[in-house]
């Protein structure tokens, strides 16, 4: 009985974790539905709209380069603990923007967390996990991702983005 407690408790722990991919895959596809109504809007030019689009990115290669550090420094539950943290305030800050600068930098700030919950979530997933069934179990994080993604567009779609 305890094996099978602690493979759901390992079970539970990795879907909760392999979130992370989910909102990375989420956060790194929703621009493509919301760049219209942003430019209609800001009135952005081209530019900024490029801008808009790839801000994210840069959030995410800080977050990234910081994540290593984070994670051995916090531990790989409070790094995801923080990159949530970074999803949080990017989605409220992101949502009612007063200015197009704002919008920016609560798009970075949630590109840190992208890039955090990048590194830290398989960092996590293979640490709670037996070496045996390691290398079976750490592909949902990367399956999570692409399922974030599809599930942005399916909803751009549906709502009509």
């Amino acid at each position: 009985m305890q094996r099978e407690g602690s493979l759901l408790y390992v079970s539970l722990l990795t879907l909760v974790a392999a979130l992370g991919g989910l909102l990375f895959g989420y956060d790194t596809a929703v621009i493509n539905g919301a760049i219209g109504f942003l430019q209609q809007h800001f009135g952005l030019d081209e530019r900024e709209e490029g801008w808009a689009t790839a801000c994210a990115l840069l959030g995410c290669a800080l977050g990234a380069a910081a994540a290593g550090i984070l994670s051995d420094r916090l531990g790989r539950k409070r790094a995801l603990l923080l990159a949530a943290v970074c999803f949080l305030v990017s989605a409220l800050g992101t949502a009612l923007p007063r200015t197009f600068l704002e919008f920016i930098i609560f798009r970075v700030i949630g590109g840190v967390g992208i890039g955090i919950a990048w590194l830290a979530s398989p960092l996590y997933i293979a640490g709670i996990l037996a070496g045996r069934v390691r290398g079976r179990v750490v592909w949902v994080d990367q399956f999570n991702m692409v399922l974030g993604m599809v599930m942005c567009f399916f909803i751009n779609y549906f709502f009509g983005a």
